[in-house]
């Protein structure tokens, strides 16, 4: 296991090649800190945050709930807020999933807003039903994975990063899991970024509830 690593990770830009003339965009990302770093997870203390989020009602898979939430996240930063202000895209889009098949009201994609509305950011039309959310600092562990994020992947990995944890005795939040997701959907296969995402109440001597 390798030391702790505690420098703080602001990770505000990452790199995002366009196809057309190799284009470098930064995208803000939220906030943390690793705190654990190990060859397939890290574990992360993130700073509070704020996310925009749409409940996606009668969804059944990972697929379905992306496909509707984001289409409605992506109405609110294109100028369907109070303002008829355009927001700038960020990253990660998660989506989070329960744990129970049977909860099919559970699907809720969220998209993280950036720093410069310091926490207001403008309120989104009320049609879209969507919900402005303040994200606690909280530790999460992560895993990376490639390619495409589909259901059966999804699943593996998911089943993956449990595992490890419990070889390591963490305690963690079942009710959800969820996975980020960092690129467009037009982007190459190789150069794709995604990660399982669960809450850590405790591990170790870190990330006391």
């Amino acid at each position: 296991m390798e030391t702790t690593l505690m420098h703080s990770l602001h990770y505000f830009s990452i790199a995002i090649l366009c196809c057309c003339g190799n284009i470098v965009h930064a995208i803000e990302l939220p906030k943390y800190t690793v705190l654990l770093s190990e060859s397939d997870f890290q574990i992360r203390l993130y700073n509070e945050s704020t996310w925009i989020s749409a409940l996606v009602s009668g969804a059944t898979s990972y697929k379905q709930s992306y496909k509707i939430g984001f289409q409605r996240l992506y109405q609110y930063i294109h100028g369907a807020n109070l303002n008829s202000s355009k927001i700038a895209y960020t990253a990660p889009v998660i989506t989070s999933m329960p744990s129970s098949p049977s909860e099919n009201d559970g699907y809720i994609v969220r998209m993280f807003i950036s720093t410069h509305f310091e926490g207001k950011p403008p309120q989104p039309n009320p049609k879209l039903k969507l919900r402005i959310e303040k994200w606690k600092t909280e530790c999460i562990a992560v895993r990376k994975f490639g390619a495409y994020a589909k259901d059966d992947h999804i699943d593996k990995e998911i089943e993956a990063l449990v595992t490890t944890l419990n070889k390591h005795s963490a305690m963690i939040d079942r009710s959800f899991y969820n996975i980020a997701k960092y690129n467009a959907s037009y982007r190459n296969v190789t150069d794709r970024l995604n990660e399982v995402w669960i809450r850590v109440l405790e591990f170790g001597t870190q990330c006391w509830p």
